[in-house]
């Protein structure tokens, strides 16, 4: 199938990827990030140090099951076929059990999915505690902490992978509507299922808040790091923003400049900078109390979303949509008039 074809090039281009961000990096002039000194992200060669390693194998843990996750929802086709023959067929008991069948497997699937944002969730978290820890400024632990660097971004370019490949497959959210609608008519007729056991009413309840969003994992990461910032009080918030700004202005100068861009050898390693850069903006709007859009930003949005707008629109159309209707401050007031219609 294509997605067997695909799924490997995630993970075996990610070293290239990973050494191009690396030489690229060594090469911006200060000039390039014009909100603090340069911070080299060294992804290429990035092994963790011992201070990081604690945080570096916690995290890797989670990554590795990423790859496999991704590749599970690439490969799903639903049980749209026989939800429709059980519903056209009331009456028809083989055709209900069928559909059960078809359905049970597919739910499991989906706690397993829900359960691996709770896991990503909690290895964000280790990240960003130590990236914004004391006594260094954000800039120093970007440039101290490379392994960690390269793991947040790693993390960013699966939760825009996972919610592209979620946007585009409705039979996510039928098979699970399916699912609890059965399980409800069951109960009324006091029959317990044995998939009940594996998927309680209370998990079904989370999964589906989880599932109804538009981007589940960004939504997820987006929680995560608005409680980090809130739960650590005598933690300045721009210990935060300013990581997260200082990683999209990289990904976005190595994205513009064609003497970087041209050294790419291929379009996994562009799409990776678009995903990382929209990840960082987003997550940034969230946690920035006046956003991204801002002219006090420290990101460069009109420049972000102009890198974005010269790419072929099928690889961008759903980090655009991301910016669009994901983040939180688009739509103020202090927005320009020139990035709203850029984004329209």
């Amino acid at each position: 199938s294509p997605l067997a074809q695909r799924t490997p090039t995630y993970t075996s281009h990610a070293r290239t990827r990973a050494g191009l961000m690396g030489n690229l990096l060594k090469v911006l002039a200060c000039a390039e990030l014009e909100h603090g000194p340069i911070v080299f992200l060294d992804f290429e060669h990035a092994q963790p140090t011992e201070a990081e390693t604690a945080v570096w194998n916690q995290v890797s843990a989670v990554l590795e099951e990423a790859h496999g996750i991704l590749a599970e929802l690439q490969s799903y086709n639903g049980a749209g076929q026989e939800i429709r023959e059980a519903i056209q067929n009331p009456g028809d008991l083989a055709l209900q059990e069928k559909a059960w069948n078809a359905v049970c497997p597919l739910v499991a699937k989906l706690k397993r999915f829900y359960e691996f944002s709770l896991r990503l969730e909690n290895a964000l978290r280790s990240l960003l505690e130590a990236l914004t820890s004391p006594p260094y400024a954000p800039m120093q632990h970007l440039e101290r902490e490379q392994a960690l660097a390269k793991q947040f971004a790693e993390i960013l370019h699966f939760t825009l992978s996972f919610d592209e490949l979620k946007m585009t497959n409705p039979a996510i959210q039928n098979d699970f509507s399916y699912y609890r609608r059965t399980i409800s008519r069951n109960r009324l007729n006091n029959q317990q299922l044995e998939a009940e056991n594996e998927v309680n009413n209370e998990m079904a309840n989370r999964m589906s808040l989880f599932y109804a969003e538009a981007t589940p994992m960004l939504k997820t990461l987006s929680n995560a790091t608005t409680k980090f910032v809130s739960e650590n009080k005598t933690l300045p918030i721009e210990d935060t923003t300013d990581c997260l700004s200082t990683m999209a202005c990289v990904c976005r100068v190595m994205l513009e400049t064609p003497e970087y861009r041209c050294r790419f050898t291929n379009t996994d390693t562009m799409l990776f900078c678009m995903r990382v850069m929209v990840g960082v903006i987003i997550l940034y709007d969230h946690v920035h109390p006046v956003g991204a859009f801002a002219k006090t930003s420290k990101i460069d949005m009109k420049g972000c979303i102009k890198v974005l707008k010269e790419q072929p629109s099928n690889s961008v159309e759903g980090l655009l949509n991301a910016l669009r209707y994901t983040t939180r401050h688009l739509h103020d007031d202090s927005t320009s008039k020139q990035i709203r219609a850029l984004l329209q």
